[in-house]
């Protein structure tokens, strides 16, 4: 009876820590939400004058906005994720991914003066505060995709042949290339 009983206090014991550590792993998106929260009150105050914003997290927030600011939150981080996996895998800055000629449609034939009005826009909050974090988002969101086009798009672009995408978010399908 002593065996059976110390059995049970064993798996109690196992279970109890299985608990707390799938607890603890259900609250790290929340944590990261309460860290770009507490990031967007800060550029909140920044959004019209843009003072305080580097260059860097204005070419990524533009980014992000040219090319997402219709998809709600979840398109905008999906299009932040995929810069963010380029500038990993590429060895690059994230602005020097976003700047790339022919990488991101939004800055082909234009330039930081052209677009910067977008920091305006209502969902520029968001944006900004996912460029400061760029670094810490979570790629995983969309599978490591490092491209990814809008599904509207009458003709796909060339390097979808053969591919399949890892995620469709919104009007947006990515790729692992």
């Amino acid at each position: 009876m002593s065996c059976h009983l110390t059995n049970v206090s064993l798996e109690s014991s196992w279970l109890g820590k299985m608990k707390k550590l799938i607890i603890t792993l259900c609250m790290l998106p929340v944590i990261f939400q309460a860290v770009l929260i507490l990031n967007c009150v800060t550029v909140m105050a920044h959004t019209h004058t843009n003072t305080k914003l580097t260059h860097e997290t204005k070419i990524i927030a533009i980014t992000i906005l040219a090319e997402a600011r219709g998809e709600g939150e979840a398109g905008m981080y999906a299009v932040a994720a995929v810069i963010a996996q380029r500038a990993f895998e590429r060895k690059r800055t994230p602005s020097a991914v976003c700047l790339k000629k022919w990488q991101f449609s939004c800055w082909n034939g234009k330039t930081l003066k052209n677009l910067e009005h977008l920091l305006k826009v209502p969902q520029a909050k968001y944006a900004l505060a996912l460029a400061k974090n760029i670094k810490l988002l979570s790629r995983d969101y969309v599978g490591f995709a490092n491209h990814y086009h809008a599904t509207w798009m009458k003709k796909k672009p060339y390097w979808t042949k053969g591919e399949k995408p890892v995620k469709v978010i919104g009007k947006h399908a990515f790729y692992k290339l």
